[in-house]
């Protein structure tokens, strides 16, 4: 599959909707970069915003993939990288003038579906699974080949999402999902789950300085958001995490929490709201000022959280939104990665975009399927 793959993308041009020089943002309207479907056809590129909430979201830029798209990033030169989904065999590096380059993982590992570059931009970090023990890894990448330079062990199975913490360490979330090459995506001995968050020290060969796990072991914990100051700790911030529940029948997946936090040093699952019908289901989450947004695509949801006031309080959940196939959630805390974001949230669904606080649909999504993630660029 890996040779066909190679010599699709071989024959390929690069494909452009609305072809321009760059992405410049000429009218200054909000872009993203993004992963989407247009029937059978796969892309990543440039979406952005049109100018009446009654059209459609625009495609700026558009590259054919030979695989579903996960995670994607913006480096400090203005390219955007992409990584293929779980589990995957490439990245692609897209420069302002639409130019491609393609890497393709060693033969031995996949990748995982999420990628950031370290705190000096000089190298690139990529969630990756060891083909042959299973276990997770973080590869170190040359952030101008893509090659990589050197690989840290996780400290778990399935690394899924990781994000750059203030002083440079790595926090990981290890989805903790057993599964072998040959299965793919297929779960496997999910009594065997050891899901867990890790801080890992670029500055030390990427050595584990502390790993927590919640009590409920069928709870993985997969996409990852800084969220604002804890109230009762200097220089320590609130991460979000979304929960995706394994366990084994329908009615324990309806009853799981959707949301955990971490204060930098408990870990713990938000409670569930008395009634709340969510499937055990977190997909995107982000930031907005003193709330976490976590998308729950299964139950048309957008849940709403504020974080715990007190050591001993749990979380609330505000309120839920419904929103059709909602899934990707993005502000402009990419932009400035550090720091929570108090402007506009963007959620992508099956028939809209809306833009928050305000709850405003501004873009039609019908001529194409938004996938799992975008960032704002």
């Amino acid at each position: 599959m890996l040779s066909t793959r190679r010599q699709w993308l071989q024959g390929m041009a690069v494909l452009a909707s609305m072809p321009l020089a760059s992405w410049a943002n000429t009218d200054n309207a909000p872009r993203f970069a993004a992963a989407w479907a247009v029937g059978a056809e796969l892309y990543v590129g440039v979406l952005q915003l049109p100018a009446s909430p009654d059209q459609s979201l625009r495609i700026q830029h558009a590259h054919a993939i030979p695989t579903r798209a996960h995670g994607m990033t913006q480096l400090a030169d203005g390219s955007l990288l992409f990584a293929s989904r779980r589990p995957g065999d490439w990245l692609l590096r897209v420069d302002p003038n639409g130019q491609e380059q393609w890497h393709w993982i060693e033969a031995d590992r996949a990748f995982n579906g999420h990628v950031i570059a370290s705190h000096d931009g000089m190298h690139l970090y990529t969630t990756e699974t060891d083909l042959a023990d299973s276990q997770g890894l973080i590869g170190v990448r040359d952030v101008r080949t893509l090659e990589k330079i050197a690989e840290w062990r996780t400290g778990g199975m399935d690394p899924h999402q990781l994000l750059l913490d203030r002083d440079g360490s790595l926090m990981v979330a290890n989805g903790g999902i057993p599964t072998q090459p040959e299965t793919g995506r297929r779960k496997l001995k999910l009594t065997h789950m050891d899901s867990s968050i890790a801080r890992l020290l670029p500055a030390q060969d990427g050595q584990i300085a502390g790993q927590w796990r919640l009590t409920d072991t069928r709870l993985s914990l997969r996409h990852l958001a800084w969220g604002p100051e804890v109230a009762w700790a200097t220089e320590r911030r609130w991460l979000g995490i979304a929960l995706q529940a394994e366990h084994d029948s329908a009615e324990q997946k309806q009853q799981a929490p959707v949301l955990a936090l971490f204060d930098g040093q408990q870990l713990h699952a938000a409670d569930l709201p008395t009634g709340a019908q969510w499937q055990g289901y977190g997909g995107d989450i982000s930031c907005h000022g003193q709330h976490f947004a976590v998308s729950c695509p299964r139950a048309d949801q957008l849940t709403w959280w504020q974080v715990p006031a007190t050591a001993q309080a749990t979380g609330q959940c505000l309120r839920q939104d419904s929103q059709q196939g909602v899934y990707c959630v993005s502000n402009d805390s990419v932009i400035h990665p550090l720091q929570p974001s108090t402007s506009t949230l963007w959620s992508g669904g099956a028939q809209q975009v809306l833009q928050w606080p305000q709850r405003n649909a501004v873009a039609s999504t019908a001529h194409l399927t938004l996938d799992n993630h975008w960032v704002q660029i």
